[in-house]
C-alpha cells in the first residue's frame, strides 16, 4: 500500500502518542524521545511514499526513532555503553500491537506523568503535552495562563522525573489503588480533550476518546477486582462516546444533543454502559464517576430530547454535588434545572455562580447564560454573553456555533 500525506497525517494522529510513550521508555528521556518521534515521522514521509506503509506502522516508527536517536548519540560521542543499554532484541521492536503486554507503554507513561512526587499542576500540563500532544500555547489557553509558565512547569516536571529516576512502569496490583485516583483523572482528561477538543479545527478527536477507553479497560484488567471508580469511568466514557457519530454534521459543525439523530448513536456502547451503571448504582457509597455515568445513561436512553427525564437528572446532580462539590457540577446542575423548571430558574443559579467569581473565565458558563437569556427573549443581554463566550473560545467548531447564534440574534434585532 502506497502512502499519501493524508495517510501519514492519520497515522500521526492515531499512533504518535503511543510511539512516543514507547520511545520514552526505550530512551529514558522525554526530550530525546520527542526528537526521535519527529525524526521517525520525517523518515516515514521520505520512505513510505516509495516503499508503501509497513504492515505494522507503529513498530516501524518505534524502530526508526530508536535507531535515529542511537545514531545521534553516537555522533555526539556518547559512550558506547549507552548504545548497548538502549539496544533491544529485534523481536521487541517488531512486536505487533496485539502481542503487547497488557501494561503497555502509554499506561506506563500516564503513571509517570501523574506520579505523586510531581506537583498537581505539573501532572496535568505534562499529561496534556505528552499523552494528548497539545502545544504549550494550547495548554496555556486551557489554564488561562502564559505559555512560558506552562513550559516551565513541563521542564521542571521532566527534571524532577530525571532527578528521582522514576521508573517507567505500572505498579503491581497491590500498589495501584493508592495512585488510582490520579491515574483515572489523567485518563478522563485525555478523554475530555478528545470528546470536546479545546483547540483545532475538529470539535471531536475520536482517537483520544478511543485511547482513553482502551486504557481504562487495561487498568480494569490489571486491578483484578471490581473498583467502583474504574467501572464508573468506563461506563461514563462509553455512554458519552456512544453519541460521537451524531455530535457533528457532515461539515464538522456542532449538533446539540436535542437535535442529534439518535439512530446514529452506538447501541452496543450504550448497552454496556447502562449495564455497568445499573450494577454500580446498586452499591454503596456511590462515587462521582458512577453518578456522572448515571446522568449520561438518562440522556443515552431517552427516546428524544423532549422525553429526557430532567427531574431525574437534577436529582442525580444533587447526589453528585455531595460527592464532588465543584463549580462545574454546579453549572451543569443549573442547566438541568433550567430544562426542568424553565430558563429563569437556571439563570438565577448561573448568575449566582458568576457573582461569586467562580467560573467567570469559563467559556461554557457564559455560553449557558447566553442560551438562557436567548430563550427568555432578553436579546441584547444574550448577545453580550455570547460575545464573552466567543472571546474565551479557541476551538473552531465551537466558535462557528456561537457566531451562528450571534447572527440569529442580530437578525432578530434588525
Amino acid at each position: 500500500m502506497t502512502s499519501s500525506p493524508t495517510e501519514i497525517e492519520r497515522i500521526w494522529r492515531e499512533e504518535s502518542r503511543r510511539v512516543l510513550a514507547t520511545l520514552i521508555r526505550l530512551l529514558g528521556d522525554f526530550d530525546r524521545a520527542e526528537e526521535a518521534l519527529n525524526d521517525a515521522f520525517l523518515a516515514a514521509a521520505e520512505h513510505w511514499p516509495r516503499q508503501g506503509i509497513p504492515a505494522n506502522p507503529r513498530a516501524w516508527l518505534v524502530s526508526a526513532g530508536r535507531f535515529k536517536a542511537i545514531d545521534k548519540m553516537r555522533r555526539r560521542a556518547k559512550l558506547a555503553a549507552i548504545t548497548a543499554e538502549l539496544s533491544l532484541p529485534d523481536e521487541e521492536a517488531e512486536m505487533a500491537p496485539e502481542a503487547e503486554p497488557i501494561a503497555d507503554d502509554q499506561l506506563r507513561l500516564i503513571f509517570v506523568c501523574c506520579h505523586p512526587e510531581l506537583p498537581p499542576d505539573a501532572q496535568v500540563a505534562l499529561t496534556l503535552r505528552e499523552t494528548c500532544g497539545l502545544t504549550t500555547e494550547e495548554i496555556a489557553a486551557a489554564f488561562l495562563t502564559k505559555p512560558a509558565t506552562i513550559a516551565q512547569r513541563i521542564v521542571r516536571a521532566k527534571s524532577r522525573i530525571r532527578e528521582l529516576d522514576l521508573r517507567y512502569e505500572v505498579p503491581e496490583a497491590a500498589e495501584l489503588l493508592p495512585r488510582i485516583d490520579a491515574v483515572l483523572r489523567t485518563i478522563y482528561l485525555i478523554f475530555s480533550e478528545g470528546y470536546s477538543a479545546s483547540h483545532g479545527v475538529s470539535a471531536v478527536r475520536a482517537d483520544l476518546c478511543r485511547e482513553a477507553i482502551r486504557l481504562v479497560r487495561l487498568l480494569r484488567e490489571l486491578l483484578r477486582q471490581e473498583e467502583p471508580e474504574v467501572e464508573g469511568l468506563l461506563a461514563l466514557m462509553l455512554l458519552q462516546h456512544a453519541r460521537q457519530a451524531a455530535r457533528t454534521d457532515s461539515e464538522g459543525n456542532i449538533v446539540l444533543i436535542a437535535d442529534q439523530d439518535r439512530s446514529r448513536w452506538n447501541g452496543t456502547e450504550i448497552a454496556e454502559g447502562v449495564r455497568l451503571v445499573e450494577h454500580m448504582m446498586s452499591r454503596s457509597p456511590l462515587t462521582a464517576y458512577v453518578i456522572e455515568a448515571a446522568i449520561a445513561a438518562v440522556h443515552a436512553t431517552a427516546p428524544s430530547g423532549e422525553a429526557t427525564d430532567w427531574g431525574e437528572i437534577v436529582h442525580l446532580y444533587d447526589l453528585l454535588r455531595r460527592a464532588d462539590p465543584s463549580p462545574v457540577v454546579a453549572l451543569n446542575r443549573a442547566v438541568a434545572v433550567a430544562m426542568r423548571d424553565g430558563p429563569e430558574a437556571g439563570l438565577f443559579e448561573i448568575e449566582h455562580l458568576l457573582e461569586s467569581g467562580v467560573l467567570a473565565s469559563f467559556r461554557y458558563t457564559h455560553a449557558a447564560r447566553a442560551d438562557l437569556l436567548r430563550r427568555l427573549g432578553r436579546t441584547e443581554e444574550a448577545r453580550s454573553a455570547y460575545e464573552t463566550a466567543l472571546a474565551l473560545t479557541q476551538q473552531a467548531a465551537e466558535r462557528r456555533f456561537i457566531e451562528g447564534r450571534l447572527r440569529e440574534l442580530s437578525a432578530f434585532l434588525h
